[in-house]
């Protein structure tokens, strides 16, 4: 099966997480928008094509389905792709933890725009701050500190005891969150071994290599999800460790 991906052009934003998987797999993937410009989504965000829907970007074009939200995507194409356990209990451990990852992601997403998204940042810098600073003492180590616990559970390599789409979006939160907070990151990592090995895992994966040394796969920016502003950044004090 070929898929289409739809998602805003010159951004990893959260795109990325699918296209990650879809990378990983060597799967057969259009990226339409970069082919075909934003307002090849015009006709799925109001509604006059086939299909469910979808809300926002990013979405995924399969077999005559229209399906929207990383986490249903990814629970999708977790079993077409190898990427998720057989068993359904399994599977409904991957969705968790991936629906669990989009809370963090959304939370990032706030630390810059925490009362209007359609905003500037320039215009809630101060309220920025504000939860900036929260964010980096006390969610990132709760969150981060959960997901290394999971990978101890499961035996260390891998969330799920084996390789699946969550290690995957792990691979990028970290990556995001090394760009915005490198400060913060740095004081953090220590107490992240397991992450940070997963890190390295999945970096070397021949098809991901391969796909983070291209041009496809896009930079960081400050117009995605994970933005770095240095007055946000900052050491994460010993007693949130």
């Amino acid at each position: 099966m070929q898929y289409r991906l739809y998602y805003w052009n010159g951004l990893q934003g959260r795109g990325e997480f699918v296209r990650l998987a879809l990378e990983d797999a060597g799967a057969d993937y259009i990226d339409v928008v970069r082919e075909q410009g934003d307002t090849a989504m015009d006709s799925f965000l109001a509604g006059q094509a086939s299909g469910l829907r979808p809300f926002a970007a990013p979405f995924l074009e399969a077999g005559g389905q229209v399906i929207a939200q990383v986490a249903a995507i990814l629970h999708f194409l977790g079993p077409r792709l190898d990427l998720v356990p057989d068993d359904a209990a399994g599977r409904l451990q991957a969705l968790q933890l991936q629906l669990t990852i989009a809370d963090l992601v959304t939370e990032v997403h706030d630390s810059h725009h925490p009362i209007a998204s359609a905003a500037y940042y320039e215009d809630q810098k101060e309220a920025a701050a504000r939860r900036a600073a929260d964010l980096r003492q006390h969610r990132l180590p709760k969150f981060l500190g959960y997901f290394e616990a999971v990978l101890g559970q499961a035996g260390g390599a891998h969330a799920l005891g084996r390789h699946s789409y969550v290690d995957l979006s792990l691979f990028q939160l970290l990556r995001g969150l090394d760009y915005a907070y490198p400060e913060a990151m740095a004081s953090l990592s220590p107490t992240l071994p397991r992450l940070r090995a997963l890190e390295a895992r999945i970096a070397e994966r021949p098809n991901l290599a391969a796909y983070l040394a291209s041009t496809r796969r896009l930079p960081f920016n400050e117009q995605g999800i994970f933005r770095h502003y240095p007055e946000l950044d900052g050491a994460i004090a010993r007693s949130s460790l």
